[in-house]
């Protein structure tokens, strides 16, 4: 019989939170094995920012995260902020950069943050143990884990496996599982931060101009953000459109500004005074690209030239270019989404320490929690500042 190995604290994946989680316990002089099932160790980290690893944003704080509870995220991002996580790549000799919007990548490759956690974890004298498939995880006085590569128990045991999305990289429920296996509530999950697909019907006024781009605004349930749409072979993709849609529901129109910095009918009223025989399409032509330009007056508007257009072109005008309305029929769903939108219950778990309150010494961090950032190093902050925080308790 194969004798079981004993530790203070077990976590169970060894992505950004849970790494982080078992630097900071093993820090505290705590006996920590982490156990994750991939061949290597953080892999959505090495795959993240194009290889570069988008590891934090300078403007992460609350407004930037989607929960049912909105106020749950509060303390883990005051706690532990991207000003540390910083510190600790500065003290690896790490050289970074910010590309747009507070966004910090790794000029050299994200190879290296999983150095530094790993170079961390060795530091605080971690066990990781990879290729390990977890059988199953019971309770009594400890937490007992079976795995194939052995049998397990620990006093404390944190659940860092994420959500379902990226399922190529091995993401799974197994979060949601352990959760509702202890009667914890798991809230309705979805894909987030992922492209929109279109029906069959629609989809043929844009499919052959994939590959086009150009910035607008995107609004959907009371949200905007600005940033570049890319038409693609099935929809609409591009930042803007993977930031709306966490907070897209099945049903719902979304609405695409496409000039955010102009007031179209301000502009037509200005060029008609000294050119009133410019067609209204070629003076669109000028903010948008031109083929694109050309179906938009081939199936949604009618050029003419401005000293023309009456009262109604202009209000059709207006409203097309400021509100253009799609109703997308779903999202490419978890094959390519960043992030999975909802999780486990943050009502179960202790906003400071991220303890489950129904079992003692069980922990949920990082996305496998609904908590949900947006596009550009938000969620990368999320598990360093969870795990940080869990952490400091295990």
């Amino acid at each position: 019989m194969t004798a079981t190995v004993k530790y203070d604290v077990i976590i169970i994946g060894a992505g950004a939170a849970g790494l982080m989680c078992a630097i900071e316990a093993g820090k505290r002089g705590r006996s920590v094995l982490v156990l994750e099932k991939a061949e290597k160790v953080g892999q959505k980290i090495l795959i993240s920012g194009g290889g570069r690893c988008n590891f934090t944003n300078i403007g992460a704080g609350p407004h930037s995260y989607i929960s049912s509870n909105e106020h749950f995220c509060k303390s883990a991002l005051a706690r532990y902020t991207p000003d540390n996580f910083v510190s600790l790549v500065k003290k690896h000799g790490i050289e970074f950069y910010e590309k747009k919007l507070g966004q910090l990548f790794c000029k050299d490759s994200a190879r290296q943050i999983v150095g530094l956690l790993l170079a961390e974890c060795k530091e605080a004298q971690v066990t990781v143990i990879c290729n390990t498939l977890v059988d199953s995880v019971s309770h009594d006085e400890k937490f007992a884990i079976t795995t194939n590569q052995g049998n397990f128990e620990s006093d404390s045991l944190v659940v860092a496996t994420g959500g379902l999305s990226i399922p190529k990289m091995g993401s799974s429920g197994f979060a949601y599982d352990i959760a509702k296996q202890f009667g914890m509530d798991v809230t309705n999950t979805r894909a987030g931060l992922v492209p929109f697909i279109f029906g069959q019907e629609y989809l043929k006024n844009l499919e052959d101009l994939s590959g086009l781009s150009f910035e607008a605004e995107v609004s959907c349930n009371d949200t905007h953000f600005r940033e570049n749409v890319l038409i693609t072979h099935r929809g609409l993709s591009g930042p803007a459109i993977l930031q709306i849609s966490s907070y897209w529901m099945d049903g719902h129109e979304v609405q695409i500004n496409l000039l955010p910095s102009i007031d179209i009918l301000d502009v037509i009223t200005q060029e008609r005074e000294s050119n009133g025989r410019l067609e209204l399409k070629n003076l669109i032509a000028r903010y948008l690209p031109n083929r694109f330009v050309d179906r938009i007056f081939d199936l949604w508007l009618k050029s003419k030239p401005l000293a023309q257009l009456t009262k109604e072109d202009l209000e059709k005008t207006r409203d097309f270019v400021h509100s253009w309305n799609i109703s997308p029929t779903g999202t490419e769903g978890y094959r390519t989404a960043e992030v999975t939108v909802g999780g486990v219950s943050t009502d179960e778990l202790s906003s400071k320490t991220f303890e489950a309150k129904k079992v003692r010494s069980l922990y949920f961090i990082g996305e496998a929690v609904d908590v949900t950032g947006w596009l550009g190093g938000y969620n990368f902050q999320w598990a360093w500042a969870s795990g940080w925080s869990a952490g400091q308790f295990v």
